[in-house]
């Protein structure tokens, strides 16, 4: 039973996770137009074209956008189930393949119950969760990669460690610098142990994360990029590091306490492995966008097995300490932290609503404006805000609202339940001077235009 709690326990997480998204996305609570960037990109690839996606622009090469052509691996999935339910439900299982290597790392170094404690605490983790709950993101990819990096890690084995870091560089353009970060820990622990050969192949692994990333930022993206640039330096503030560090610092501390408090009692804090979280926290709190600084959203996913594995290590470490009273704390953190999870789980997080039977069921409003998308045609090109988006990027080609850059669609559907547009007509000549667009129907709030020939 030992060995298969860490596989059944993903079982469970992955029908939780695949739930509360593909109910979500059933219900139209989408949150926001990235599952329809990924869906566009990935739609792409299965068709073996360059991955371009119209949402950001016509003709808009994602790879100019972030670097992330790992999520090609998601293209045959996609050619047989092309929907965006696919890649809701490849996350969900990414996400939960990542509590294996947490769980099986805590039954080794800390017994059964601690063990398998840690894992469905980190599985069931407010970082987690909020991914799950935001829709779909190529960290998914990292999770998993990062969790198996740090378990092989743990277990004295160095170059696994590295084999399973190094596809970092293909999820996102940051995360060279967490390869770059994880590698030199392997080098320490590789140098402490007197293993030289492990401990030059980690060097250069680090070197190589850093060298890729500066590559990605300053000549890949660039080379993909309309502009000739990377669109997210605006976002970086233009202060000295230290000013930039204390702006928002209210909310940055708050956020390291969701981090640490919570997930690890701050015990994490005694373990070498919370060094690989550095980079992210780096790159997140001295931006100047406030997005970045809060625990919303799914920026700190690759964040939850780092927490999760440096609290075995320091579990680990703590009971063996001659203190008793850090002992015994350390001894009882499994425990708590689990219990922390279920008390969020069940109260704030998306996996209370997993008992509310009002989330199986799909609202009417959902059911209106799914027959009002169908009249689209397959094949056409629409202008659409957020909730419609992701229903047509599967067949149309779709583009963002106000965002055609001259192209003129054949139709425009937006929501207009709250009663911004007052003629719609008139913003659709607002939209495209020159062009001639009809209400072609209403349902839900949503209004569907179409172009007049």
């Amino acid at each position: 039973m030992e060995r298969w709690a860490p596989y059944l326990l993903a079982g469970v997480l992955f029908t939780g996770y695949a739930l509360i998204s593909v109910l979500r996305y059933r219900r139209l609570e989408t949150m926001s137009w990235d599952l329809g960037i990924f869906e566009q990109a990935v739609r792409a690839y299965a068709h073996l074209r360059a991955p371009v996606v119209d949402l950001k622009g016509p003709g808009a090469n994602v790879l100019g956008d972030h670097f992330s052509p790992v999520t090609a691996l998601l293209a045959p999935f996609y050619r047989l189930f092309p929907t965006p339910v696919t890649l809701l439900v490849a996350q969900a299982a990414l996400f939960a393949l990542s509590a294996v290597p947490v769980t099986r790392a805590g039954i080794r170094l800390l017994g059964r119950a601690r063990g398998f404690a840690v894992g469905a605490g980190y599985g069931l983790s407010w970082g987690v969760q909020r991914a799950v709950e935001f829709d779909f993101h190529e960290i998914c990819f990292a999770v998993p990669l990062i969790a198996f990096a740090l378990e092989a890690l743990l277990r004295g084995r160095g170059r696994a460690a590295l084999l399973w870091a190094l596809p970092l560089v293909l999820v996102k353009e940051d995360l060279g610098l967490t390869l770059a970060a994880l590698a030199c820990l392997s080098a320490w622990r590789a140098g402490r142990d007197g293993d030289r050969r492990t401990a030059r192949l980690a060097v250069g692994a680090a070197v190589l994360g850093a060298a890729v990333t500066a590559l990605v930022f300053s000549v890949v993206i660039p080379s993909f990029n309309t502009g000739g640039g990377y669109d997210y330096w605006d976002k970086v503030t233009g202060e000295s590091p230290a000013a930039a560090l204390t702006g928002g610092l209210d909310v940055k501390l708050a956020t390291l306490g969701w981090l640490l408090i919570p997930t690890t009692g701050l015990l994490a804090l005694r373990s070498p492995l919370l060094l690989v979280a550095v980079p992210t926290l780096g790159w997140r709190f001295l931006s100047g966008d406030p997005h970045y600084w809060s625990a919303d959203w799914h920026y700190s996913a690759v964040l939850m097995p780092v927490l999760a594995l440096a609290l075995v290590d320091a579990v680990d470490r703590s009971r063996r300490d001659r203190r008793p009273w850090l002992r015994a704390y350390a001894l009882q953190l499994p425990a708590a932290t689990l219990a922390s999870a279920l008390t969020l789980g069940a109260t704030t997080l998306p996996s209370a609503r997993l008992a509310e039977p009002d989330t199986y069921r799909i609202p009417e409003r959902a059911v209106l404006a799914e027959r009002l998308f169908a009249r689209v045609p397959d094949g056409a090109s629409v202008e659409a805000d957020m909730a419609p988006i992701a229903r047509l990027t599967s067949r149309c080609r779709v583009l963002w609202i106000g965002g055609t850059r001259g192209l003129v669609p054949d139709w425009i559907v937006f929501d207009n339940s709250s009663g911004w547009v007052g003629d719609p007509r008139d913003y659709a000549r607002q939209l495209h001077p020159g062009a001639e667009f009809v209400r072609a129907d209403e349902a839900a709030g949503f209004v569907l235009m179409r172009r007049v020939p």
